[in-house]
């Protein structure tokens, strides 16, 4: 890996560290409804409810992962939020026989390992704020290697132990925590408090209402997103279903998803290119990832085949590389101390989107298959695409508008 040598030493333990935690979190999540359906003996719609809860716990974590970074400070809240996820995770395999009990600790784990991701991100921006941009890529690139290590061991690992999944998924939430605490604790001693955590007087009187007014920063972008990942859950239920209705093997399905994992390594030169020569802002190329969203609904619609389904995620993943790292660069780049709070903010926005673009998704699959699925994948992206347009019409007026005061 040449292109990690530029990067201090600091950034590549980050890096190893993160694709560690991404390895284990990725370790139980999609073997958290084969274990209610199968270990717990529990219906579908229970497996569902799960996940839902899970999912809305993960909502309420964006959006306080945000709200208390300043609040909090940085280490007290990621190393709390990584070390209490890692404590539920190992309470699961003695209260998973109490039903209720279980439920409240999946959203308890899906909140606390939500809470780190925009403090997380937040951090990362500030602290290497000359090269966030690119930075942020190279983290998205690691987390999804370890997605990619992580989901392969997982069904080895529940022939032996869905427990097994559980323990190992907190001893990587743990590692991390203790990554984080070791290394702010090094900071503060080379740099005194991390500064970071402080607030100048103009920010520390900065109010929610005053923060939710400056809807430039996060509503269209944070719109955009809900509807592109609402879109996105085609492919569990639409693709995925319609996959088994045609008799073609479970196992075609997920080299779809290994496809989508290795892509995102290998193809980074094609977005390096598309960055260069048609979407050098963050706002563009978040427009750009909605264009390579519908695109690939387009397809699934015209061509609802398996080689139609492998062009589409081509086009998918190309889409997905775009966005995930320009959201929280362009929020680092405009929304300076008040980040953390955008960060979770979009984020929860986000994981509103996936949370019930399934639910809807369901429904019109059993009322039609794939067809009525993928038009309305459809019509959701053009409707990101179009948040991503104003979003980007906006800011562009008012950088346009500061540019001329500041020459005035």
């Amino acid at each position: 890996m040449k292109f990690l040598q530029s990067y201090p030493r600091e950034v590549k333990i980050f890096l190893a560290a993160s694709l560690i935690n991404s390895a284990g979190g990725s370790l139980m999540w999609p073997l958290t409804t084969m274990y209610v359906f199968e270990e717990l003996g529990r219906s579908m719609t229970d497996a569902g409810l799960v996940v839902m809860i899970q999912a809305f716990g993960g909502i309420i974590g964006q959006l306080l992962g945000g709200a208390l970074y300043h609040r909090v400070g940085v280490k007290r809240l990621i190393v709390g939020s990584l070390g209490l996820n890692a404590l539920g995770l190992f309470t699961l395999p003695f209260i998973s026989s109490h039903w209720v009990i279980y439920m409240i600790m999946m959203g308890f784990i899906g909140l606390c390992n939500a809470v780190s991701m925009p403090a997380i991100q937040a951090f990362v921006g500030f602290r290497f704020a000359d090269r966030r941009g690119e930075l942020f890529n190279v983290i998205y690139v690691a987390n999804n290697i370890g997605v990619a290590l992580g989901t392969a061991l997982s069904g080895f690992l529940a022939d032996v132990s869905f427990h097994l999944t559980f323990v190992l998924n907190g001893v990587t939430s743990a590692v991390f925590a203790m990554f984080f605490l070791n290394y702010l604790n090094r900071l503060d001693k080379q740099e005194g408090p991390v500064h970071l955590e402080k607030k100048t007087k103009t920010e520390a009187k900065e109010s929610l209402p005053a923060l939710l007014r400056n809807t430039r920063v996060y509503l269209y972008l944070g719109l955009g997103s809900l509807f592109l990942w609402f879109g996105n859950s085609i492919w569990n239920t639409g693709v995925s279903p319609h996959i088994i209705s045609e008799g073609m093997s479970k196992s075609s399905y997920g080299f779809l998803w290994t496809m989508n994992g290795i892509l995102i390594f290998v193809a980074q030169p094609v977005t390096t290119l598309i960055k260069r020569w048609f979407a050098k802002e963050s706002s563009s190329q978040m427009t750009a990832s909605g264009v390579f969203y519908l695109a690939a609904y387009i397809v699934i619609l015209m061509l609802p085949n398996y080689m139609g389904f492998v062009f589409a995620m081509v086009l998918a993943t190309l889409g997905e590389m775009l966005i995930s790292p320009a959201v929280p660069a362009f929020i680092s780049d405009h929304a300076f101390k008040a980040a953390p709070f955008y960060i979770g903010l979009t984020g929860g926005m986000t994981a509103l989107g996936r949370m019930v673009g399934p639910y809807f998704m369901g429904i019109l699959y059993d009322q039609g298959g794939l067809n009525p699925v993928a038009w309305l994948s459809i019509v959701i992206a053009v409707v990101a695409v179009a948040f991503f347009i104003i979003h980007s019409i906006r800011n562009r007026a008012a950088e346009r508008s500061l540019a001329e005061s500041i020459s005035g």
